[in-house]
């Protein structure tokens, strides 16, 4: 399995959300939650003061067109009040009170611009990651895309098809629900089809709009968190069979892990006001668990060195720095430090979920890695599955 990535492109979202910004507001929505005594050690513990989002922070906590008491309603509403002895006066009163309370917003109304904006992103993504592999549009062969929280059919693989004006004949790879493992298993898929074709020129064009699962409503500690954490990155790298001379990194062996029992610990939630995402308090423990596993195929694959062989960097994805400090606290202690500062930058801005592998990867690169140095890349994800490849800079 010999494939060679060229440096990815990234493109952060736009607009700035500061966790002040996300602490006041769920002050003001939620002042009696149990949590609201701790929610500054809480927005304090993520380690992240700004986050970049595809759409403003406006565009999330702003009602929906509707209102508190649709059309359908008025008639049974009016029946109501008029049963229980209300004045006609009164009866208009209460009707125009409700009618003024604005609704949340709908499913079409969260996603359909957040979609807009996945789309404008991948793209600019796409073309980037073209542009630093010397590549044009038309030497495209395949194209691996991942959007998870913007369900659309056709996705965003027909829309790069379309905006990109690629050939007829490119095959087209979607893979929306691959969430945070997409940076790690569509470059294992990429791998796996130049292999087949070294001549093969595959796009991997990942675009993630996470802001769509804030839910101003929710009330949750988990909520809560999901909120202090996600950030909006559209990113994409170009993965050939054959060295270029934009070349980067040599992918020499992937693995593949799933934990049985545990699709529930992390999920998507498609409800009448938007998507949510839904965590349980025993989520960081299962990936532990996928990080021992990782740790026992790194050292059966190098077992014959197993004092000397060690990663000179480890980009990871698992989800938060809870799993970072457990990953620094298992690694072999031969191993150097520092393995994880990449993730950890990476991190600090937000957690990008399925684009956050190729952002460390882009942070290591611009970092400056010697010829010859290996390289572990490793994330899991909602099901409970992870993926990591093993490799060495070029």
């Amino acid at each position: 399995m010999a494939a060679y990535l060229c440096p990815p492109a990234v493109i952060h979202g736009e607009h700035t959300v500061k966790t002040s910004q996300i602490v006041a507001d769920v002050r003001d929505r939620h002042p009696d939650a149990v949590w609201a005594p701790r929610v500054d050690g809480i927005a304090a513990s993520t380690g992240i003061e700004n986050r970049g989002w595809m759409l403003p922070l406006e565009s999330a906590v702003a009602p929906g067109s509707g209102n508190g008491l649709p059309a359908a309603g008025i008639g049974p509403a009016r029946e109501a009040l008029a049963g229980d002895g209300f004045t006609e006066h009164d009866i208009q009163r209460v009707i125009a009170a409700l009618e003024a309370i604005p609704a949340p917003q709908t499913v079409q109304e969260r996603t359909a611009p957040a979609w807009a904006a996945v789309q404008s992103y991948g793209e600019r993504a796409a073309r980037g990651a073209l542009q630093i592999a010397g590549l044009d549009p038309a030497d495209v062969d395949c194209v691996i895309t991942s959007h998870s929280t913007t369900p659309a059919l056709p996705g965003l693989d027909v829309a790069l098809a379309n905006r990109l004006s690629l050939r007829n004949d490119v095959m087209l790879l979607p893979a929306t629900q691959w969430a945070c493992i997409a940076g790690t298993r569509s470059l294992a898929l990429a791998a796996d089809l130049v292999a087949a074709d070294p001549d093969r020129v595959v796009l991997v064009v990942i675009a993630e709009a996470l802001s769509t699962t804030y839910q101003p409503a929710d009330d949750t500690l988990e909520s809560l968190i999901v909120r202090l954490l996600f950030a909006d990155t559209a990113v994409a790298a170009v993965v050939t069979g054959r060295r270029r001379p934009e070349s980067v990194l040599r992918l020499d062996a992937a693995w593949n892990h799933t934990l049985p029992g545990t699709q529930d610990l992390h999920r998507l939630e498609t409800r009448a006001d938007g998507t949510h995402f839904v965590m349980d308090r025993r989520g960081p423990r299962a990936v532990q668990e996928t990080v021992t596993a990782m740790w026992a195929w790194l050292h059966a694959r190098y077992q014959d060195d197993p004092t000397s062989w060690h990663p000179d960097v480890l980009l990871a994805h698992p989800g938060g720095t809870r799993v970072l400090e457990y990953m620094e606290q298992t690694m072999p202690a031969a191993w150097p430090s520092g393995l994880l500062d990449h993730s950890r930058d990476s991190y600090a801005s937000g957690n990008r979920g399925g684009a956050a592998v190729f952002d460390i990867l882009r942070r290591a690169h611009d970092a400056g890695q010697k010829p010859g140095s290996r390289a572990v890349l490793y994330a899991a994800a909602p099901g409970l599955t992870a993926t990591a490849l093993e490799g060495e800079w070029v």
